[in-house]
Parts: structure tokens; C-alpha cells; sequence
């Protein structure tokens, strides 16, 4: 079936007029200062004890119910302050990403339907949590951040944790090879979305969850990093994370899905896996 929105991913990554993404410059442009800012912010505020407080406050999942149409309309809202890519409303990225991986992965609904939702926990930030503890790329706290996280370990001079002894080393909290499942990752959409998920019972395969949890962990997924941290098993996940990461980041442009159009497709979709109303 042909979708209403294809154009070719070589197009943006290799020809004319090809774009460069996830560009954290210094450069003095209101964007830019808006994107340093949220992660500065982040990386000062984000502490074991801020992780815990809203795991307490937000995976009681009291605070709505919803259909995952909703929740994408409430998106509408939402532009990223920690995304120097693009300043458009998150409902579109959304479908941006999923018809990307539906021309590239038509028989694989699931995967689809994951590109589709994979940015929904941003609606933390419709009701007032600010951006850098729902947007951004993640890490585990409770440990040394590595130096390939945006904006470096500089960046982290403020954050409470760094001088405890529990934490401020490179295994901190964890042992050797735990594995991905037993880290306790900064708190933001990723999360908080799969949490949901699991919560509610949705059928989507342990890919897609593991997707949603850890798109953001670009230090693991691009950087290489943590993996003291990660075990082989960890790997399958890795490679999954790595090929939504084509989809995700580049599907930002200037070209604009019809949304209304997708919307029944995408219904069908969200009525196989993640029926009726959620509980967020």
C-alpha cells in the first residue's frame, strides 16, 4: 500500500541539501541557548532521589485515562526544548517516524505502531513537569555520567550526586554487567511511557517496549557507552534500538505528513495492541 507520506531516507542523509542532526552547539541562536539550558538544567537535576520522587508521583498512573489518539493530540501542544532539530508539535515527528518505518518495514505493524507512540510520555510536560525531566537524552544516575553525553561531564558540576561516594564512580551504584533492566535511568518520557504500557497490559513484542524505554539512551545506542554496564543479552536489544534510531532522528524535516489521512490506519493499529483508554 502506498502511504501519504514517503520520501526517500537517502535523500535527507545523503543528497542535496543533506541535514545535519543533533548539532548541541555553542552557537548564539535562541534555539541553541534553549537546548543548553534544558540540558544543563537536566544534568543538574537529575538525581537518584529526583528518580525515585517521580517514579512515586507519576507510576501510581492516577493522573489520566486516555486512548493513544488522545494522548497524540495532546502532543500538539508539545515542541521539544531539549531537540535542536526541529521546532514543529511532537503529534507530527510521530507520524513522520512511523510512515518512515512503514516504507521500510511494511510487514511489520508492531514496529510500526512504535514509531507511531514511541514520544507519547511527553505529555509529562502538558501537565507542568518541565522539559528536562521529560525530553533529552537519558542516562543512569547513580553513577559517573560518561563523557559522551550532550554537553559533557562539565555540565554536571552541579548535581547533587556527584559528591556522594555511593555514586561519583564509573560503576557507582551497579555491578559489573547487570544489564540494561536493572539501571535506574534518568526520568523523562521514555520511561514513563513504557511503564505505562507494561501497566495497562498492551500486547506490543519485548522489542518495541525495550525501544520506547531506551530510545533516548544515545551514549549507549550512538556513543558506545556504559557498557561495563550491559550484558550480551543487552545486544539484541542494541541493534533493535539502532535501527529505530534511522527513523526516529531522521525523519525530521520539512516534510509534513497528512495526519488526518493516517489516522485510520494508525487506529487499526492501536486497536490490535493498545486498546481503549490508558492509565497514565
Amino acid at each position: 500500500m502506498k502511504t501519504v507520506f514517503m520520501d526517500d531516507l537517502s535523500e535527507i542523509l545523503h543528497g542535496e541539501g543533506a541535514t545535519t542532526f543533533r548539532n548541541f552547539s555553542n552557537e548564539e541562536t535562541e534555539i541553541a541557548a534553549r537546548v543548553k539550558r534544558t540540558y544543563f538544567e537536566m544534568h543538574t537535576f537529575q538525581t537518584v532521589d529526583f528518580v525515585r520522587g517521580q517514579h512515586k508521583k507519576w507510576l501510581q498512573f492516577n493522573h489520566a485515562e486516555l486512548t493513544i489518539m488522545e494522548a497524540l493530540d495532546i502532543l500538539n501542544n508539545i515542541i521539544d526544548e531539549s531537540d535542536p532539530d526541529t521546532d514543529v508539535p511532537n503529534i507530527v515527528h510521530a507520524f513522520q517516524t512511523a510512515e518512515r518505518i512503514r516504507a521500510d518495514h511494511p510487514d511489520k505493524p508492531w514496529f510500526q505502531l512504535t514509531g507511531l507512540i514511541h514520544d507519547i510520555g511527553k505529555i509529562l510536560a502538558f501537565y507542568d513537569e518541565p522539559h528536562w525531566s521529560v525530553c533529552g537524552d537519558t542516562f543512569p544516575v547513580g553513577c559517573l555520567p560518561d563523557r559522551s553525553i550532550a554537553f559533557g561531564i562539565e555540565s554536571f558540576e552541579h548535581n547533587r550526586d556527584m559528591g556522594n561516594p555511593n555514586y561519583a564512580s564509573e560503576f557507582g551504584q551497579y555491578e559489573a554487567n547487570c544489564g540494561l533492566g536493572n539501571l535506574m535511568m534518568s526520568w523523562g518520557h521514555d520511561e514513563y511511557f513504557y511503564q505505562v504500557l507494561r501497566h495497562n497490559g498492551c500486547t506490543l513484542p519485548q522489542q518495541a517496549m525495550d525501544i520506547i524505554r531506551f530510545h533516548s539512551f544515545y551514549p549507549w545506542h550512538d556513543s558506545g557507552a556504559y557498557r561495563h554496564l550491559t550484558t550480551a543479552d543487552d545486544e539484541e536489544i542494541l541493534q533493535w534500538t539502532k535501527e529505530f534510531n534511522k527513523y526516529d532522528l531522521y525523519s525530521k524535516s520539512d516534510n509534513l505528513p497528512d495526519i488526518h489521512a493516517l489516522k485510520t490506519y494508525y487506529q487499526n493499529l492501536i486497536d490490535q495492541y493498545c486498546p481503549g483508554k490508558l492509565r497514565f
